[in-house]
């Protein structure tokens, strides 16, 4: 483990943090100093101690042992409203908004407000959010619904809320998430001014390059102790994959790519698909073993192809065909019956069920098989039990058991609980939309372990990613979309970035109906 790195002025001291859950340690006695003007970046495998860490901060989570001192005054843990008083401000990936309230009514929730005649003077009482608001360079009026602001916008306000707060410290968990290069640029922007203008930010993300670009001081948390704190310009992005997964990982160069057999029959083929202005006279051919994916940039018709395939929607044109047989699919039940399965872009809202079990997020597309007696409506516990078991063994899901709830796993875990839901029912095409988004790259590593087995294993994959380097990673062939069309095809040394970029402007109406 690498020394901690002290800085003589700090502003808030971190000495000795533990933490144990069920006698699991998910913090090891953490040092850490917080400047105010500085990026602070915190990284780390799900499961590492940074949510741990970040909620004892924010006093929802009281450590077994250890201090935090703010400017010297030691601040009381296990309480959130001395964490707010403190001046410390969290925003986390799910924006806690109220969508119906506008801007500036969210701005001000828990805040101290003007009363006149028993009335709140919202005029008078927004005095401070309106300062906040041009400080993080909001645009729009403050009387705007959230429900009508875009993400970018909502991150903003919620800025703009710990700002009017007076916070003195800003932690912002995976900020970029669901943000366009643009948005995120925006945001980069903000966070520099803010710690020039004296405000501490605690920056965790997922994605090492924005890490490495935008914070002054990088820890790196690994099994809940720290194990490398550096200065900007001490690692690059190898050395700090290193330190959060203690070991470096496979590049592109390194992987073993599948050139399909192209005499055989597809597992499954797309022929002229039209829908809209989304999708325009798609065609493609999925071969046994390979993992193929579909490149290009956000909104050129990747999600909208596959909730087509998914039966989300139906073609206005075209035909789809699994092993052979012309489909005729309605619905997404029809989709799951005919073996044609969609883990989807958005797992919390869209695929796991947050408040069940590891054990019946995994069954529910099985049930059937887990009768006590067969054509009777009673299923066996016990079936259930052994068929979960199984399959986190199987993809290697880290849970205390399969009766836990899934909404305490990590996102990797919850991943691989999705893609564990279709391995026992019959799939023959699993269509994965942002298989690794908001995951580390320990658990982006082994969710493409997993992918690549069930695709040699015979079961047809269609991976959509935005994410260049995932598709350099994982694919043994790319189909690069535009515009709702395929601009190109990319296969063996020519899957790289520079190359999936170059297709991804290219223009379409060049390759009208060009075919994998």
């Amino acid at each position: 483990m690498s020394a901690p790195v002290s800085a003589a002025g700090a502003w808030m001291r971190i000495r000795g943090l533990t933490k144990s859950f069920a006698g699991e340690l998910a913090l090891d006695r953490a040092d850490l100093d917080i400047e105010r003007g500085r990026v602070h970046g915190l990284v780390g495998a799900n499961g590492a101690g940074k949510s741990t860490l970040i909620r004892c901060l924010a006093g929802v989570t009281s450590p077994d042992q250890g201090s935090v001192t703010i400017a010297g005054n030691e601040l009381q843990l296990g309480t959130p409203k001395a964490s707010e008083r403190a001046g410390l401000a969290f925003i986390h990936q799910e924006l806690n908004l109220i969508p119906h309230f506008s801007a500036l009514q969210n701005m001000l929730l828990g805040a101290p407000k003007v009363t006149r005649f028993g009335m709140i003077d919202w005029k008078r009482s927004g005095v401070a959010a309106r300062a906040a608001a041009e400080r993080v360079g909001i645009r729009f009026p403050l009387d705007t619904k959230v429900s009508e602001l875009s993400v970018a916008q909502r991150w903003l306000v919620m800025i703009g809320k710990a700002l009017t707060r007076d916070a003195s410290m800003i932690a912002m968990d995976e900020p970029t998430a669901s943000l366009s290069a643009p948005e995120s640029e925006q945001l980069f922007a903000i966070i520099r001014d803010l710690a020039a203008q004296g405000v501490a930010i605690l920056y965790v993300s997922h994605r090492l390059e924005e890490v490495l670009q935008l914070c002054d001081r990088i820890t790196v948390l690994r099994d809940g102790r720290i194990v490398s704190q550096a200065e900007r310009g001490a690692l690059d992005k190898k050395g700090l994959v290193r330190a959060i997964i203690g070991h470096a990982i496979r590049t592109p160069d390194e992987r073993d790519r599948l050139a399909p057999d192209r005499s055989r029959q597809p597992v499954f083929s797309a022929r002229s698909i039209a829908w809209k202005q989304a999708v325009k006279d798609v065609s493609l051919d999925l071969y046994k073993g390979e993992v193929l994916a579909l490149g290009g940039l956000v909104g050129a018709g990747r999600t909208e192809f596959a909730h087509l395939v998914a039966g989300l929607a139906r073609p206005e044109a075209g035909h789809f065909e699994l092993d052979g047989k012309r489909l005729n699919v309605a619905n997404p039940s029809e989709a799951v019956e005919t073996g044609i399965a969609l883990v989807p872009e958005e797992r919390r809202s869209q695929g796991v069920m947050l408040q069940q079990s590891v054990a019946f997020n995994i069954n529910i597309s099985t049930l059937k098989l887990l009768r006590s007696v067969p054509g009777l409506p009673f299923l066996s516990d016990a079936k259930g039990r052994r068929q979960a078991e199984s399959l986190v063994a199987h993809l290697g899901i880290k849970t205390p058991s399969v009766t836990a709830r899934i909404a305490g796993l990590s996102g990797g875990n919850q991943q691989k609980a999705l893609i564990a839901r279709w391995l026992n029912a019959g799939t023959r095409l699993l269509i994965l939309d942002e298989p690794s988004r908001g995951v580390d790259v320990g658990a982006r590593e082994e969710i493409h372990d997993a992918i690549r087995a069930l695709a040699r294993s015979g079961v047809g994959i269609l991976v959509i990613s935005s994410d260049v380097e995932e598709l350099t990673l994982l694919a043994d062939r790319v189909l690069v979309m535009r515009e709702g069309r395929i601009t190109g095809e990319l296969t063996g040394a020519d899957i790289t970035e520079a190359h999936i970029i170059e297709l991804s402007y290219h223009d379409a109406h060049d390759d009208q109906g060009e075919a994998a």
